[in-house]
């Protein structure tokens, strides 16, 4: 009896005690992915390119030179009034060229700056000499012509002599006296018994005006008046001269005024 009612008791006993739980197992957190952020790729705004204003070129102005005006001459005809002289240059001085017969019609090619003598030849001609302007009837007006003398109208040169040798130009006031070393002619050289051996041209200074005046010599000097009020230098020129030309020339200018 005390048998069976132990057994009810270790009975009883094992099933009030709590069976045990099944334990669930435990999840092992794994480790969260940190979630990295992904930065897509922004769109980079391209450049923009400011258009950069360019500046249109300044004009560069050419200064066109002011053009020369050449004056236009004409060529005129004249007759001859009286027999006369023609001779290498404008003036009486110069070397005998030929005879002009009163009524003879010529051409007018050209003229000295005052046209008190004229450059003339025969109509189609090309052998021109140099007349007073007063002995032709001059048809037109003297200043249409060219003036021609000195630059465009050379005198024959000597191709026997040499140019002179000048020594001095002095001046004293308004005188102003040019010395050269002479030359002899040979004989028959001279163009005529006595002729001048020397001719001067000068370019002088007489009421605020350059005047041209040509001098035949016989000496180896010559003083010349010159004048203040000029804007142009006086000057001049000398020459030996024969009957077939001139040596020369040999030039100078006009020494200035003192103080």
């Amino acid at each position: 009896m005390l048998k069976q009612i132990f057994l009810i008791f270790i009975f009883t006993l094992l099933t009030s005690c709590t069976m045990p739980q099944e334990i669930a197992p435990t999840s092992t957190a794994l480790p969260s992915e940190t979630a990295t952020a992904t930065f897509l790729p922004t769109d980079t705004p391209a450049p923009t390119l400011t258009s950069t204003s360019t500046l249109a070129p300044t004009a560069t102005f050419t200064l066109t030179p002011t053009p020369t005006i050449v004056p236009t001459y004409a060529i005129l005809r004249g007759e001859v009034l009286e027999r006369a002289n023609c001779r290498y240059g404008p003036g009486a001085p110069y070397l005998y060229k030929y005879g002009l017969v009163k009524g003879s019609n010529l051409e007018i090619i050209g003229r000295l700056d005052d046209a008190s003598w004229i450059q003339i030849q025969a109509i189609g001609g090309n052998n021109p000499c140099w007349v007073k302007a007063s002995l032709m009837d001059v048809k037109g007006d003297p200043f249409s012509i060219a003036p021609v003398y000195p630059d465009d109208a050379p005198l024959p040169v000597s191709p026997y002599y040499v140019p002179l040798q000048l020594i001095e130009v002095t001046r004293e006031k308004e005188q102003v006296t040019i010395r050269w070393y002479g030359q002899s002619l040979r004989a028959g050289d001279e163009e005529f018994e006595n002729a001048p051996l020397y001719l001067a041209e000068i370019w002088a200074c007489e009421n605020g005006e350059i005047k041209f005046t040509p001098y035949g010599l016989w000496e180896e000097k010559i003083t010349i008046t010159d004048e203040k009020g000029c804007s142009d230098a006086s000057h001049g020129r000398v020459y030996f001269s024969e009957k077939h030309g001139y040596a020369g020339p040999t030039e100078f200018e006009f020494p200035e005024f003192s103080e």
